[in-house]
């Protein structure tokens, strides 16, 4: 592990609902929600203004729940030019100050400043010059995460939102991971936590107790990852130019599904949150692929192709629908689902081969 990185987290804070109360201010000081409909389908909440916040919504969830939870809520359709706009902006500014830069989305990225562009030397300082700029420049706010690896600068930027900065520096990692719950470890879902919350394992103290047999037991691959992580072990780069092959979402459920129609409504949800990923990335491809995990563990990925790239919600449900009608789901009991797309348009419009190992 090398301690001499300086990475950088920046992250927006709640990035669609703060253009709209930025643009509008009758929004502003009220619980708004980005995305989705409480009527009809539904569909689920993008972005939720941190007014929304304090009553429980949260990005993913169903608009229907988000409704329940606050009554008064106002939902708003996304403007992605808009948003695609300030996040051009955003951008601009990071490469101010280096482009070894890597985009995780419209709204936040990682930055390697071990050697920045204007001879600051100090990462913290260069966090700062951001989130001056962010504010006075494009009138919104921007937490920063600042470590010497990846991992640690993306959950240092959540701890303080919003505006926040946290740095955690070389001789802080250990004690930080072994008092850090594991729910907030990034890439730790609910499933997983609930799994280490019955085996006792609370913080990473309680993981870092254990061998690295133990944990590959567990949790499978994860458990190498969660030995390494837990030690502040984490030599991935900053990648400037990643050549994405396919985007995914899925998801594992607390009680097996059986009948189709919530089997298709599950799937549904899925959709929505895979056409706001791939918005995020800039992407259309032309390959959809579902994933469905038995009750006894089996899986299987059936995959159907259009002639053209994939645009819109329509036509992806259709496939869907195409897919799901070919597979046997009689007397199935299924634990996990997921949704995912490939084969991408590149800027020649021609097409990347199909990559279908999606998830």
């Amino acid at each position: 592990m090398s301690n001499n990185r300086k990475i950088i987290h920046m992250d927006m804070d709640a990035f669609y609902a703060s253009v709209e109360q930025r643009d509008f201010p009758q929004y502003k000081g009220k619980p708004i929600v980005v995305g989705g409909s409480p009527e009809g389908r539904g569909g689920v909440v993008a972005t939720a203004s941190y007014e929304a916040r304090k009553f429980g919504i949260h990005s993913a969830m169903s608009s229907k729940a988000a409704k329940k939870l606050c009554p008064d809520v106002i939902f708003i359709q996304p403007r992605f030019d808009v948003y695609k706009d300030v996040s051009r902006l955003f951008h601009q500014i990071l490469h101010r100050y280096t482009d070894m830069i890597e985009p995780l989305s419209l709204d936040e990225a990682y930055l390697d400043v071990t050697e920045d562009k204007l001879g600051i030397g100090s990462a913290i300082e260069i966090a700062q010059s951001i989130q001056a700029a962010v504010r006075s420049e494009l009138n919104l706010t921007i937490s920063a995460g600042v470590s010497i690896n990846k991992f640690l600068a993306k959950v240092a930027s959540d701890l303080q939102k919003p505006a926040g900065l946290t740095f955690i520096g070389p001789s802080r990692v250990e004690s930080f991971m072994e008092s850090l719950e594991v729910k907030k470890f990034y890439g730790v879902g609910k499933v997983t936590a609930e799994k280490m919350q019955k085996l006792g394992l609370l913080k990473g103290g309680d993981l870092k107790k254990m061998t690295e047999n133990e944990l590959v037991l567990h949790f499978g691959k994860m458990g190498h990852f969660f030995y390494q992580i837990v030690r502040g072990i984490d030599d991935r780069l900053v990648q400037s130019s990643r050549n994405i092959k396919s985007v995914s979402v899925e998801d594992t459920y607390p009680e097996d599904l059986e009948e189709l129609e919530r089997i298709q409504k599950e799937l549904y949800l899925l959709i929505d949150r895979l056409l706001i990923r791939l918005d995020k990335r800039k992407l259309n491809g032309r390959t959809l692929t579902t994933k469905i995990k038995f009750h006894d563990f089996t899986q299987i990925t059936r995959s159907l192709s259009a002639s053209s790239a994939i645009y819109d919600k329509v036509t992806m449900i259709s496939l869907l629908d195409k897919i799901i009608g070919n597979v046997d789901l009689k007397n199935k009991k299924i634990r996990l689902l997921g949704v995912g797309i490939s084969n991408f348009q590149n800027s020649d419009n021609k097409f990347n081969s199909p990559q279908l190992a999606l998830f």
